[in-house]
């Protein structure tokens, strides 16, 4: 028989569910059963890795101590990492024995807790032991506290040796209905080299540059448009030419742009900008392309409309015709 023991507290000296997995493991080592300890404030950085120790455990003994709330991170952490990453057939077969010392407020609720999320996981919950315990002296001015772990310890053997059944547990039931894993369709396998790779502190580094470096590539995809939008906007202001007595607003959607260039022209008052407009005189599509030789003057709109596909155009063509005495971009 194998039993791993999982210590999420801080490991302080005077930890009282230090002094109780101590007596359990003496206890359960005296009946022959192997014992390994995983100090999970020590293994912090590798505990996306700890559910493959499971593998060949027969119980478990998850403790902690409440020193102001809940079960902490470290044993959440590992718990969140079981339900990710573990072979959850395997933690089926696993029977759990909850140990929470408080030297505050809530070993109860934190024993509920840690007992309702092995049932959530699938696994087997044991009788645990939960105590406030103020001053470690209790242990030695109550000797019957020590009676009542090494009862528990010998509990958890017979429990595991006789695998006793246990009646369904509801929570159960509702996990499988509402509380769906969204990696519930990888293999063990795969959630084992999943929680490695997670564990990789290199391989992470490695994803965060790679991250960092398609960021910084599409700001500046972003840096190059905003350029361009603003090298469109300042030519048509230099090379505007203004008519006498035309009144018009343009819409021009070019194909890529997030947004439509809108011209606004009254008399010698122009807007130019790209924005979204309802109302517009003119109603203009196109490619980059074909408005970058227009700006550039290889190109004029009369043109451009006549070309086959090149741009296409709605509203009226009177006002669509005089763009290019708006706008001058060709020389001479």
């Amino acid at each position: 028989m194998k039993i791993n023991i999982y210590y999420g507290g801080r490991g302080l000296m005077d930890d009282p569910s230090l002094y109780v997995i101590n007596k359990m493991q003496d206890v359960l080592e005296e009946l022959n059963v192997k014992v390994e300890r995983f100090m999970l404030p020590e293994l912090k950085n590798t505990i996306t890795t700890l559910p493959q120790t499971l593998k060949n455990a027969d119980g478990i003994i998850l403790a902690t101590t409440v020193e102001w709330y809940g079960i902490g991170g470290y044993l959440q952490s590992f718990l969140d990492a079981c339900w990710l990453y573990g072979d959850k057939e395997k933690i089926s077969q696993i029977y759990m024995c909850p140990i929470v010392m408080s030297t505050t407020y809530g070993e109860r609720e934190a024993k509920l807790d840690l007992s309702v999320a092995w049932e959530i996981l699938g696994g087997k919950p044991c009788s645990g032991i939960c105590g406030y315990v103020p001053d470690m002296s209790i242990f030695d001015t109550n000797p019957g506290y020590n009676t009542i772990i090494e009862k528990k310890a010998e509990n958890m053997y017979r429990t595991i040796n006789q695998k006793m059944p246990s009646f369904p547990a509801s929570n159960k039931a509702v996990s499988q209905t509402v509380a769906i894993n969204k990696n519930i369709n990888l293999t063990p396998k795969e959630s084992e080299q999943l929680s490695q790779y997670a564990a990789d502190e290199s391989y992470v580094q490695t994803q965060k540059e790679d991250i960092k470096e398609l960021a910084s590539y599409f700001q500046g995809m972003l840096s190059c448009d905003e350029n361009e939008d603003e090298h469109m906007i300042e030519a048509f202001r230099s090379h505007f030419v203004p008519q006498p007595g035309i009144k018009a607003t343009y819409k021009i959607v070019i194909e890529g742009k997030a947004l439509p260039l809108c011209i606004s022209v009254d008399k010698t008052q122009l807007e130019c900008v790209f924005k979204d407009t309802e109302k517009q005189d003119v109603y203009i599509t196109t490619d980059k392309d074909t408005m970058s030789e227009i700006v550039n003057g290889r190109m004029t709109f009369q043109r451009a409309f006549m070309s086959a596909g090149t741009m296409k155009v709605k509203g009226d063509f009177t006002l669509m015709r005089a763009l290019d005495q708006l706008f001058v971009f060709m020389k001479g």
